[in-house]
């Protein structure tokens, strides 16, 4: 049987890099889109190869219409269809009240949280709709338990951008339901990745952990996990759900 295509944005590290090399163990070929650390990157795509999948890797920009439209050409030449699409690629900005913020804060993070998950979404649909000749498929958004805590304090902006994820997931899930496409998104929590350090704060996991009911940090792995399921045939009558991956945070 023919291997089931992924897109993953933001493939190279973190949940992104996780969610490939469990995709490519359970039978996807993938192809992955990057913006920066190139080395990174191909050591994720040749830790994906070693697994058994043909990989694809792109790099550009998850909030530019240019970038994104050659990501799917990309794909359409090299696989002629697409499965999945995981929508992983996004920033925080920089952690700061709301009353601090600039006009370049919500422009930085909106483009690639919302904006470029749109696009990607719309790409998507455009392939794997019933009813414009696809055989329909699978929208995994990355969102974050951000969108319902808030982020203040640090991050007002970042929840905000997902809490349009959440949104976009519901409304999208909905719209296309009937063309042979489930829309879901996963939300972690509080994730032991690069991100808080990008953001200036390396012992954040560490500082808030005890505020978890769990009492710890997740890993990408386990998010990784829940993605690899919201794009399986179990869980074919999931559509419009958000998963919380947070410890009950």
């Amino acid at each position: 049987m023919a291997r089931r295509v992924m897109m993953i944005t933001g493939g190279s590290r973190g949940i992104g890099a996780a969610t490939a090399m469990l995709a490519a163990e359970r039978g996807y070929d993938l192809l992955l889109t990057y913006r920066s650390e190139t080395a990174r990157a191909q050591a994720t795509a040749r830790d994906c190869e070693s697994r058994g999948a043909r990989v694809v890797l792109l790099q550009g920009d998850a909030g530019q219409q240019s970038d994104i439209l050659a990501a799917f050409t990309r794909c359409d030449e090299a696989f002629g269809r697409i499965d999945v699409l995981v929508n992983n690629a996004g920033i925080t900005g920089p952690k700061r009240l709301l009353a601090d913020t600039t006009l370049a804060d919500w422009v930085s993070v909106m483009t690639p949280n919302v904006i470029g998950v749109a696009l990607h979404c719309r790409e998507a649909v455009r392939r794997m709709s019933t009813k414009r000749g696809g055989q329909g498929g699978v929208i995994v958004n990355v969102s974050s338990r951000a969108s319902e805590i808030g982020g203040a304090g640090e991050w007002v902006h970042y929840a905000t951008s997902k809490g349009a994820v959440d949104t976009l997931t519901v409304g999208l899930s909905r719209e296309v339901g009937g063309e042979g496409i489930r829309v879901n998104a996963v939300n972690p929590g509080l994730i032991d990745t690069e991100i808080h350090a990008a953001a200036g704060m390396p012992d954040r996991v560490a500082r808030l952990s005890a505020g978890v009911p769990m009492a710890r940090g997740g890993s990408a792995q386990e998010v990784a996990e829940c993605i690899l399921f919201l794009a399986s045939d179990a869980a074919s009558y999931v559509s419009g759900a958000r998963l919380p991956v947070g410890g009950a945070r």
